[in-house]
């Protein structure tokens, strides 16, 4: 997922705002239940890999969440030094009949002295080729890393994100994004300017116990396919020390079936861990929801809210979104409305779900 202050990202990002809407069924069940806990601890650029220990220890006493956010790296590589990272492979993630373009690229970080390491839920800015309109180089865009620490191959050395090519009307006239379709244009070989890993707010909790309820449409997939892969991904468990005990669901929306991604990933989990991962769909085009209209996340939400409910009274549960800050002040008045309905104040219940740690949010 990209994140610009001159983008805004179609497609299938166009679900998110319902996704959000449900939400407030959530927050506020979680906000009477839940006990507060500690924010995150303040960034901090540690240059030294991170150990499967500090990142991944069971247990949930506090010093133990804390040793493992100082132990994340940020900020390795800023806009005036970035790493030049070889790309690996780039390739189509849509099936034939799909709406758009969205592609998989991998990058090397091999030789990147101080070493180039990231956990599962960072990002990593890209620094597009060329210059703008009045003569000045790119600024950066900031991606979720759609792979575990260990990269796909498992060596360690390759990071890959997951891109949609943003394309919108102007005057009549379709633009394309600047770096999404950069991205989606470059070749194996070809170097590209990496700045980061940047982020703590869509790390995973540290327990092998603990549940994680993600919603996701589009690109917004990245991050929870990075947490999937770290739980279920048989290579993975062999080697990252980390025996994921708890259940994972996933509430992926996407327009039409073509559009889905990594969708047989997520179904062979689906087969291999019945009892520790859950996979619901909401394909807007295709399926209709108990009213006749189209099939969003948050429909799918309502129809399993009794089971959602019960894994969130788990002090162990967590809930992880991605969207548009563009969309806040909308979903804010919708969740106000429906908070109200039950006699409920959304301003008061959402820095309090916010407080307890539970709810992951990355809006730009």
């Amino acid at each position: 997922m990209a994140y610009s202050q001159a983008e805004v990202v179609v497609g299938g990002l166009a679900h998110v705002p319902v996704i959000i809407g449900a939400f407030w069924l959530l927050n506020s069940y979680v906000a009477n239940r839940t006990a507060s806990s500690s924010s995150a601890d303040s960034t901090t650029a540690i240059p030294s890999k991170p150990t499967e220990k500090a990142i991944s220890s069971s247990g949930s006493s506090e010093p133990s969440k804390k040793a493992a956010h100082q132990s994340v790296p940020v900020n390795l590589y800023k806009p005036k030094t970035p790493f030049l990272g070889k790309v690996v492979e780039n390739y189509s993630l849509l099936k034939e009949g799909a709406i758009g373009r969205v592609n998989h690229i991998t990058f090397d970080l091999s030789g990147a002295d101080p070493e180039f390491v990231y956990v599962e839920g960072q990002s990593i800015g890209i620094i597009p080729a060329g210059e703008d309109s009045k003569g000045k180089p790119h600024k950066l865009r900031l991606y979720s890393i759609a792979s575990t620490r260990h990269g796909d191959n498992l060596e360690g050395s390759t990071v890959s994100l997951c891109v949609r090519q943003l394309q919108y009307e102007k005057d009549g006239e379709t633009i394309d994004g600047v770096c999404s379709t950069y991205l989606c244009d470059i070749n194996p070989g070809d170097q590209v300017k990496i700045t980061g890993p940047v982020g703590k707010e869509m790390l995973l909790p540290e327990e092998e116990d603990a549940n994680i309820i993600m919603f996701a449409t589009g690109t917004g997939i990245a991050p929870m396919r990075a947490y999937l892969r770290r739980m279920f991904e048989q290579g993975e468990r062999k080697k990252n020390g980390w025996n994921y005990k708890g259940k994972a669901w996933l509430f992926m929306g996407a327009p039409k079936t073509a559009n889905l991604l990594y969708d047989s990933d997520f179904e062979w989990y689906k087969s291999q861990y019945p009892e520790n991962f859950s996979y619901t769909k909401a394909i807007s085009r295709e399926q209709n929801n108990v009213n006749g209209g189209r099939m969003y996340i948050q429909d799918r939400v309502l129809e399993n809210a009794e089971e959602i409910f019960s894994m969130i009274e788990n002090p162990k549960t967590h809930i992880y979104l991605c969207g548009l800050r563009g969309m806040e002040p909308g979903i804010d008045e919708a969740m106000s409305k429906a908070a109200s309905a039950k006699g409920l104040d959304w301003s008061v219940l959402r820095p309090q779900l916010k407080k307890a740690g539970r709810w992951h949010v990355e809006t730009y």
